[in-house]
């Protein structure tokens, strides 16, 4: 369940950017998964775009970067690293 409430966190932010910058969609996304985040990149994929239907995230590109450092700060997180939108006009 943990990685369902990151996914969630992560999925709010991404929506408030999106809102904040007045985007019509979302075209890409960049995330980290952190060695303790008890997902894998693949599994977060399916995840999100499950999540993402029907949202201005549908079809965006999802960039994922996996770190293999249980010890970094942000191991049990995924973070968002970058996000691209079109905005409305």
């Amino acid at each position: 369940m943990h990685e369902f409430s990151l996914l969630a966190n992560l999925l709010r932010k991404i929506e408030d950017t999106a809102q904040r910058e007045n985007a019509s969609r979302v075209v890409s996304v960049s995330v980290k998964i952190g060695a303790l985040a008890h997902i894998s990149g693949s599994h977060f994929r399916e995840h999100f775009e499950h999540a993402v239907r029907g949202t201005r995230c549908e079809g965006a590109e999802l960039i994922i970067e996996e770190d293999s450092d249980p010890n970094a700060p942000d191991a049990q997180s995924i973070l968002l690293i970058r996000i691209e939108v079109e905005d409305e006009d």
